[in-house]
C-alpha cells in the first residue's frame, strides 16, 4: 500500500504510536513520541523532567561508558547527567538530598537510606552473582587463618554497603557477634591503601578492589560472599522521579538490560572498556568482569521479603537504630507494571 506525503498521519493506540509514512508502516514503542511531520523532532511531552541525574560507583559503570542512555534519550529531549560516588552509601545520600534520580547499589545501602528517611523506591534488581567478587580478606603473611581469628581484630569495610552485610553474616556463621570485632568504616580507596600497607587486620570489599588485592599482595580470602550475597543488588530511584516518570524509568531499565545482555556475552570487551576508567591492568579486570553480572530482574515479593530479613538482622545487631518496613520503599503492582520493561517481566 502506498501513501502520498499529504496522507502522513500519526495515530496513537495505547502504548504505541503508529506512524504511516509513504510506502512504510512503522511502530514507535515510546508513548511519549508523537511525530507530527516527517521533519519534526521527537519530544518527550509526557515526561515531567528534561534531565535524568544518574549516580554510579567508582568501581566502574559500563552504562555510562557505552553511552546507551544518551543515545536513547537525547532524541527524546532528555539530558543524562552522571555523578560518581565511592560506594553505594554515598550514592544513596546524594539521592536523599535530591542530587541523584537513579543509581545501582548493593542490597544494603537502600536499607540504611530508608532508615535515614530517604524517599526512594526499588525499581529493578540485578541478576545475583556467585558471590566470588566480594570477600573478607587478609594479607598473605597474616596470622589470621579463619573467621574465628577475627575476634578482637580491626576489620575495615564501608559502612552501609553490601560488605557490611557480608561481614555480619560471615561472623554469625563462625559463631561470632558483630560486637566481637573492632568495626572500622572506610571508603574502598582509602581501605585499599591501608590494606596493602599492612595497617589493618582484615578488609571486607568487592571487585575490582578484591581482585587488585589478590593480585598485588596475594591476599587470602577467609570467606567470599557465596551463599550470602543472594539479592544481586538493586537499581533505586527517588520516589517522586519514579512515580512521575514511569515511561522514562522503563526506557532506562530497558537500555541497561539490553547492554547487560551484550556484556555477559563479551566480558573481555567489558574489561577493555573499564581499563582506562579504573586504571587497573587488563588481566585483573578480565577476572572482575567474569565474576560480575549485568542483566536485570523485576522486583517481586520474594526478593523484598529477603530484603526485609536483612533489615531485621541489622536491627537485631544494633547496626541500625530502628526497625523499618521494606514495603514502604516499594511501589504498587500497577506502578511496577508501568515502569518494568516487558523483557524483564518475561525472565
Amino acid at each position: 500500500m502506498f501513501f502520498s506525503s499529504k496522507a502522513l498521519k500519526t495515530i496513537k493506540i495505547q502504548r504505541f504510536s503508529l506512524v504511516i509514512l509513504p510506502g512504510l508502516l512503522t511502530i514507535s514503542t515510546l508513548t511519549s513520541c508523537a511525530i507530527q511531520t516527517s521533519n519534526s523532532e521527537t519530544k518527550a511531552s509526557e515526561f515531567k523532567t528534561t534531565t535524568v541525574n544518574m549516580g554510579y560507583q567508582s568501581s566502574g559503570d559500563i552504562v555510562r561508558l557505552k553511552g546507551v542512555l544518551e543515545k536513547r534519550l537525547t532524541p527524546l529531549g532528555v539530558k543524562v547527567d552522571w555523578a560518581q560516588f565511592p560506594a553505594g552509601p554515598q550514592l544513596m545520600e546524594a539521592m536523599n538530598v535530591g542530587k541523584v534520580d537513579m543509581g545501582s547499589v548493593g542490597e544494603t545501602p537502600p536499607i540504611f537510606a530508608q532508615v535515614a528517611g530517604t524517599s526512594l523506591v526499588y525499581v529493578a534488581r540485578r541478576k545475583p552473582s556467585t558471590g566470588e567478587g566480594s570477600g573478607i580478606i587478609v594479607r598473605q603473611d597474616s596470622s589470621i587463618r579463619s573467621l574465628t581469628d577475627l575476634k578482637g581484630k580491626k576489620v575495615v569495610f564501608q559502612k552501609g554497603s553490601a560488605s557490611h552485610y557480608l561481614l555480619i553474616k560471615a561472623l554469625e556463621e563462625a559463631g561470632l557477634k558483630y560486637s566481637d570485632i573492632q568495626p572500622v568504616s572506610m571508603p574502598p580507596s582509602e581501605a585499599r591503601a591501608a590494606f596493602i600497607q599492612g595497617k589493618i587486620d582484615a578488609w571486607v570489599t568487592w571487585d575490582p578492589h578484591l581482585a587488585l588485592a589478590q593480585k598485588t599482595v596475594n591476599a587470602r580470602i577467609l570467606r567470599d560472599a557465596s551463599g550470602i550475597a543472594t539479592q544481586g543488588g538493586f537499581y533505586m530511584a527517588a520516589r517522586t522521579f519514579a512515580t512521575e516518570n514511569p515511561e522514562l524509568v522503563r526506557i532506562i531499565l530497558e537500555e541497561i538490560d539490553k547492554l547487560g545482555q551484550w556484556a555477559e556475552n563479551n566480558t573481555n570487551e567489558v574489561a577493555k572498556l573499564l581499563t582506562p576508567e579504573l586504571k587497573v591492568e587488563l588481566p585483573i579486570l578480565e577476572i572482575v568482569t567474569r565474576r560480575r553480572t549485568y542483566r536485570l530482574r523485576p522486583i517481586n515479593q520474594e526478593i523484598m521479603d529477603n530484603q526485609q530479613r536483612i533489615a531485621d538482622l541489622f536491627y537485631q545487631e544494633k547496626v541500625i537504630p530502628k526497625q523499618i518496613d521494606i514495603k514502604e520503599a516499594m511501589l504498587t503492582p500497577k506502578e511496577y507494571s508501568a515502569l518494568t520493561p516487558d523483557i524483564l517481566s518475561q525472565k
